[in-house]
């Protein structure tokens, strides 16, 4: 059995994470990418890697945030199981401010972003009909329920490229196709986790209504952050139970994010480029070495 660790990517609001113990800073390099650091620790025993994914002060905006270093460093700090805290807006009424949607569906509406760790010299493809992990959600949902934050167990994610909020033809458009939330962060997020073999779930913290709404057609950063504070302190207590509760040996997952890979190299080993292999080494050491 492996151990399990858990990360935490924490999105708009979250820049730290309460009640962490035994908290060190590591520095972990990424090849050919960027050096990731970020408070490691237990809650409750059970070890955390923590990541701001803004960055301290929220200095990164969501098209320039380096997904890939992020998602490596979370792979080679040893995680197992990534959960993923994002303020979103919703195109539900009954998905009010302040309510937790565990994502079950993706749509990727991004255009200027590296969406994976793959390419030219080894090509990789995973399967993605199932972006997160069940097991997980699961869960994020009991321990939500025990803490008694209002949450919906699915919903569909429609990952735009931002940094601009929506257009009221876009969020309209959104809406009539039945989708639960917007964000600008989940994706690549979700591939990524899938391709380095990470049991990845979304828990989309709502923050506005988007524009659709007659009382939200004018979205503005001032009104976000204030439901952003009573959010992450809901997300510092989700975590914490979560942490209580999570089994302390690695669950394997039974759609198989775990093991992502096992078939999706197409590569012939005689074609594949030793550079991009190197920066391979912790994504997929396990097939590419096995």
């Amino acid at each position: 059995m492996t151990k399990a660790v858990l990360g935490i990517i924490g999105g708009s609001g979250l820049y730290d994470l309460p009640g962490l113990q035994n908290v060190r800073e590591e520095h972990i390099a990424s090849p050919g990418r960027a050096v990731g650091c970020g408070p490691i620790g237990d809650i409750d025993g059970l070890p955390i890697v923590f990541m701001s994914r803004h960055d301290k002060g929220h200095r990164l905006s969501p098209t320039d945030i380096n997904y890939r270093a992020n998602i490596d460093v979370m792979k080679r700090a040893g995680v197992t199981d990534l959960i993923s805290l994002s303020a979103c807006g919703s195109y539900k009424e009954n998905l009010p401010p302040g309510t937790f949607v565990i994502v079950d569906q993706f749509v990727d509406r991004t255009h200027n972003r590296a969406t994976s760790f793959f390419g030219t010299g080894c090509v990789a493809h995973v399967s993605m009909a199932h972006p997160t992990a069940p097991r997980l959600r699961m869960r994020i949902a009991e321990a939500a329920e025990a803490e008694s934050i209002a949450v919906a167990r699915d919903g569909t994610y429609v990952c735009m490229e931002g940094p601009q909020f929506s257009t009221l033809a876009e969020s309209l458009t959104y809406k009539g196709l039945g989708y639960s939330v917007v964000g600008m962060t989940n994706l690549p997020e979700a591939k990524l986790a899938r391709e380095a073999e990470l049991c990845y779930a979304t828990v989309a913290m709502v923050t506005d209504f988007d524009c659709w709404h007659p009382d939200h057609d004018a979205v503005t950063v001032q009104d976000i952050i204030r439901v952003l504070m009573a959010n992450a302190e809901k997300a510092a207590r989700l975590v914490a139970r979560i942490a209580k509760d999570f089994p302390r040996e690695h669950e394997p997952c039974p759609i198989g994010s775990d093991r992502a890979l096992d078939t999706a190299i197409i590569t012939a080993p005689e074609a594949r480029d030793p550079e991009l292999l190197k920066k391979l080494d912790a994504v997929a050491g396990r097939i590419l070495n096995g």
